[in-house]
This record gives structure tokens, sequence and C-alpha cells, in this order.
């Protein structure tokens, strides 16, 4: 289909009067980005889903759409003004309760990792990691729980397993000349990707 057609579907099919090729291509090309109404249009006459334009989800705003859920009916979910709500996906800062973070993981069906993601807990986690590789893990153990809730016997050899990873690639550097740049990018490279390498650890423990 070329965007005219697309457009055009979008208009007389939805009633979408605005959308214009032009609109079409902007989307296409990731400089507009088309909210709820749009995207569940676009999917309709792609015959798709929304989930399947958007790849996987990133965000919490990514997350609802992928769902096919309007922010009315997210909010009243997870029992929450609607304004607030919108904020909080605007910002990408979830500030929800642990009752409302609960209900918003089972509304959206999120796996754990995707949850951590959304409610802006992410970053945090990669710096306790960071934290634990480089020195002590055993004393990042309970932190790392209140984040991202694994089991205790999992969490402690993801952990340790991190740790010795991350250890090995420091003691290559020492050997490779004293700590060089070129010698020490192993390991940046290692903390770069240090949340990543922590839910494959925990994939694989718990598969």
């Amino acid at each position: 289909m070329r965007p005219e057609h697309v457009a055009y579907g979008m208009r007389a099919s939805y009633g979408l009067p605005y959308v214009t090729p032009d609109l079409v291509i902007a989307w296409e090309r990731g400089s507009v980005v088309p909210g709820h109404p749009e995207l569940t249009a676009l999917a309709g006459v792609l015959w798709c889903s929304p989930g399947e334009l958007l790849g996987r989800p990133q965000t919490l705003r990514e997350h609802r759409i992928a769902r096919a859920m309007a922010p009315e009916d997210l909010a009243r979910a997870v029992d929450m003004d609607l304004r607030v709500y919108l904020r909080m996906e605007e910002s990408g800062q979830w500030r929800g309760n642990e009752r409302q973070s609960a209900a918003l993981a089972q509304a959206l069906d999120l796996a754990l990792p995707d949850f951590v993601a959304v409610t802006g807990r992410e970053t945090k986690l990669a710096e306790l990691l960071h934290s634990a590789v480089t020195t002590r893990w055993q004393a990042y153990v309970r932190p790392v729980t209140k984040l991202a809730p694994v089991g205790r016997a999992v969490l402690e050899d993801v952990l340790q397993k991190l740790h010795e990873d991350y250890q090995g690639h420091m003691a290559a550097t020492l050997s490779w000349g004293g700590g060089s740049r070129s010698a020490s990018e192993p390991g940046r490279e290692f903390l770069d990707r240090i949340v990543e390498n922590f839910w494959k650890g925990v994939e694989d423990r718990t598969a």
C-alpha cells in the first residue's frame, strides 16, 4: 500500500480527516509519533495489531498501545486519576504505589524486566549491579531484590556469576598491559550491558 492509500483508508474508515500521505510518511520515518487513535486506525488499515507496528515495546505508553488499551481504561484498571496517569506516561516516571504497580503489571501482562523498565527502576538497578560486580556482591542481594523481586537463591547465583565474569575481564586487562584504555574495553562493555546480562542470567536459571 502506498502512503496515499493508507491515508485514504484512515480518513474514510476511521474518521481521521487530517491524515495525509505526508503524515503517513512522517510516521514511517519516525519524525512524528502517532497517537493512540492514529495507531489503532493505522493497524486496522494495515490488517495487523498495534503491537506489530511498534516492535518490542520499551516505554509505558508503547506497552499500553501494544495491548490496544486506551489511557482511560488503563487508568481505571490501576485506580488512578486519568490526568495523573497521563503525566506519568508523558514523563516516563511511574509513581504508583505497590498496589497500583501490581495492577499495572497485570493489566499490561508485563514480564519482570519490562515492569522494572516502565516503572523507572532500571537506572537504579544498573547502579546497584555496577556496585555489586565491582565490590562485594553479597551486600547487594537485598537492595536488588527490592527493585527486581527474584528468588533469593537465583539472585545470589546471578550476582556471583556477574561478579566473577567482571573480575575475569579486569584480570585479563591487567595481564594485557597494565590497564591501558584498549585493554579495559571489555570491562567497560560488560558494565554497559550489565542489566541485559543480569536478566539473561535470571532467565537461564529460571527456564
